[in-house]
């Protein structure tokens, strides 16, 4: 099934003077929970959906745990996570303190499975 995409208009803000251009934007073609998932993997292993579920609960927290413990957290061909910060600036490095960041992201970066499932997507316009 391919891709939805909806496009939108944008100015590029570094050439203001320039006329807007469309850009394709991902429509999500619905969603799926821990509990569909765990089912579906169920069903191809001997594993019960309640069991399934319960694992993957147990990954939520030991990510969780060891993100907050600032560690990369990799999954093999699934791909990894680690948390990302941004700050305002110091004038000088002794000025610099925690009090200067103001954000954290969870960046994930695919492994080889997800990334060979990227190269041979396909693309539809979404039709309301």
């Amino acid at each position: 099934m391919p891709i939805k995409y909806n496009l939108v208009a944008r100015k590029n803000l570094l050439k203001k003077d320039e006329p807007e251009k469309f850009y394709a934007i991902a429509k999500a073609d619905g969603e799926v929970n821990f509990k569909t998932i765990s089912k579906e993997i169920a069903e191809i292993s001997t594993v019960s959906d309640t069991d399934v579920l319960a694992v993957l609960n147990d990954l939520t927290k030991i990510l969780v745990k060891h993100l907050s413990d600032g560690k990369i957290v990799r999954l093999g061909d699934f791909g990894s996570f680690r948390i990302t910060i941004s700050s305002n600036g110091a004038e000088k490095l002794d000025k610099f303190n925690s009090s200067l960041i103001r954000n954290n992201k969870i960046q994930f970066l695919a492994g080889a499975d997800l990334k060979n499932m990227q190269k041979v997507l396909k693309y539809e316009k979404y039709k309301k």
